[in-house]
């Protein structure tokens, strides 16, 4: 008895003794990544050079929108007094704080709505008005609350950053695949394994969408935040500078705001495809 192949006739008793082959990924060629990295700079690069021309040549009142190169001048003087930095740690412990709070809440959660359907028909309503108020419209709430310190700017940091990781948490859950759940059963697993070895890492790429969305939530909850009350941090930064005309400074703090987030979303998705790298690449 023979098989048939579209290359070549094997014999049924003849033994494999090589795997098929897997192409090798195609390595990208230094100029080929230097024409991408030029092609992905080109946006950044005109709308940098229309920050710097724009109110030289007068198209913009230069009071109010100071050239790029007299803002990174203004970034220069608060990095080398310190000023900035301190703004940065006590902004970055606000925002890490509220944001891994509601990781370690809203995760857990999540997966118990998604696999218990009563717990998700008692709470959806309630959890479907919280989700529709916007948290900045709850600050005076918190403030009132909890105080106008650290304790309230947290707790409304971890309330902005809950929901998108409750909701991806419960999505991502709810749509792993059957077959992968009736395969797993029939290892006769039980269910603290089935969701530690199935169904968590199955429903991890979603989970980790809604962390994403989740710093970016806290990184602007946190700016408001700290327009009120707050005596340290890039939005006190930002709101102080422009009280007292400091546009540069003002500005400096914003472009802060910008590379932190830019950062932080780099740095999530670098820790997704870390914990992802069983997923076939696409």
């Amino acid at each position: 008895m023979t098989l048939t192949s579209p290359t070549r006739t094997v014999a049924a008793s003849e033994p494999i003794t090589k795997a098929p082959a897997v192409a090798p990924r195609r390595r990208r060629r230094p100029l080929e990544a230097v024409g991408t990295v030029a092609k992905r700079s080109i946006a950044i690069v005109a709308f940098l050079l229309l920050w710097e021309y724009a109110p030289r040549l007068g198209w913009v009142d230069p009071t109010f929108l100071s050239p790029f190169s007299e803002v990174v001048r203004a970034w220069w003087g608060l990095a080398t007094s310190g000023e900035l930095w301190s703004n940065v740690q006590a902004s970055l412990t606000r925002s890490l704080s509220g944001f891994a709070i509601a990781i370690v809440v809203a995760v857990p959660v999540g997966l118990l709505i998604a696999w218990y359907r009563h717990i998700e028909e008692v709470f959806s309503p309630l959890f479907a008005i919280f989700l529709n108020t916007a948290a900045v419209a709850l600050l005076p709430v918190f403030t009132l609350v909890l105080g106008i310190g650290e304790t309230s700017k947290i707790a409304i940091i971890a309330y902005a950053s809950f929901w998108p990781v409750l909701y991806n948490t419960i999505g991502g859950a709810k749509n792993v695949d059957p077959l992968l759940i009736r395969s797993a059963r029939s290892f006769d697993i039980g269910s603290l394994a089935l969701f530690r070895k199935v169904i968590l890492p199955a429903a991890l790429p979603t989970i980790f969408t809604g962390i994403r969305l989740a710093g970016a939530a806290s990184i602007l909850v946190l700016i408001t935040t700290e327009f009120v009350g707050a005596k340290a941090g890039l939005g006190y930064l930002i709101s102080s500078s422009q009280f007292n005309f400091q546009i540069p400074q003002m500005y400096a703090g914003i472009l802060t705001v910008a590379t932190i987030g830019v950062a932080f979303n780099y740095l999530l998705v670098a820790i997704e495809r870390r914990f992802s790298r069983w997923r076939p690449a696409t």
